[in-house]
């Protein structure tokens, strides 16, 4: 069994053929999804998209590159969402200093405000970070929450082992699949391997084997699975079942009968 513990499915590549995308997933290995939210207007898109796929599972929250739009309403919303509902972990939240004109302040606030969230309802954080690990990390040591997964991770090996000291696990995807990823494959070669869980964020960041243009998907999980157990010289079952125990342990509420 495989966990795909990122992936977009409500996004518009897949129009309406989510259940067809859900079914060639399991298919292929792929057991369990979890569909990170991105805004306020994108809360019930993913809560009655899981609520229609068994295999799927839902997390909420506000995404930094979301933030210029967002109010404190939007919070407020995330709250109820996050009482009301079943979820696996606050997310997708994080800090993004990549993008152009971003405004750090505002994304710290809402960053912030979403780690006080994960805090109350001892939920666990699905975390994007571009550019911004270290302001991440110090904003984690100050509020203290259930862990998570640094979401599509690349950063440097101390900045990793920051992480896991915080209760984190790193996520790995498509990236990895890239020869000329010298470093991300060097992380993922070396790195504890129960500190490791994989990915797709479909249907972005499209592996290597991929034809350019078509959207990523969480049945190519397994096919990204095997670049890790190549780099780390291991049987693909055994990649599996380690990372998938990865997964349970850092998003609890993912146990289910279909989890197991």
């Amino acid at each position: 069994m495989f966990i795909d513990t990122h992936c977009h499915l409500d996004a518009a590549e897949f129009g309406n053929t989510q259940t067809s995308v859900v079914r060639n997933a399991v298919t292929a290995g792929v057991n369990r999804m979890v569909v990170p939210s991105v805004a306020r207007s994108n809360f019930d898109t993913v809560r009655q998209l899981c609520a229609h796929q068994p295999n799927c599972s839902p997390a909420y929250g506000i995404h930094p590159m979301y933030t210029d739009d967002a109010t404190p309403g939007d919070l407020d919303t995330l709250r109820d969402f996050l009482r009301q509902h079943e979820v696996v972990a606050v997310g997708e939240s994080g800090l993004d200093f990549f993008i152009q004109h971003y405004d750090q302040a505002r994304q710290e606030h809402f960053f912030v405000e979403q780690l006080k969230l994960a805090r109350d309802f001892d939920l666990p954080v699905l975390l994007h970070i571009r550019r911004a690990q270290d302001t991440i990390l110090k904003h984690l040591r100050q509020i203290k929450v259930h862990g998570g997964i640094a979401h599509a991770f690349n950063g440097s090996r101390q900045q990793a082992d920051e992480f896991i000291k915080l209760g984190f696990k790193l996520g790995f995807g498509g990236a990895m699949t890239y020869s000329r990823a010298t470093r991300l494959r060097e992380l993922a070669a070396t790195l504890p391997l129960d500190s490791i869980v994989l990915e797709t964020d479909a249907p972005d960041i499209p592996p290597d084997f991929l034809e350019r243009g078509l959207p990523n998907e969480p049945r190519y999980l397994p096919r990204i699975a095997a670049t890790l157990a190549e780099l780390r010289v291991m049987p693909l079952k055994d990649i599996a079942r380690i990372t998938s125990e990865n997964v349970l342990s850092v998003l609890p509420k993912l146990r289910s009968p279909a989890a197991e």
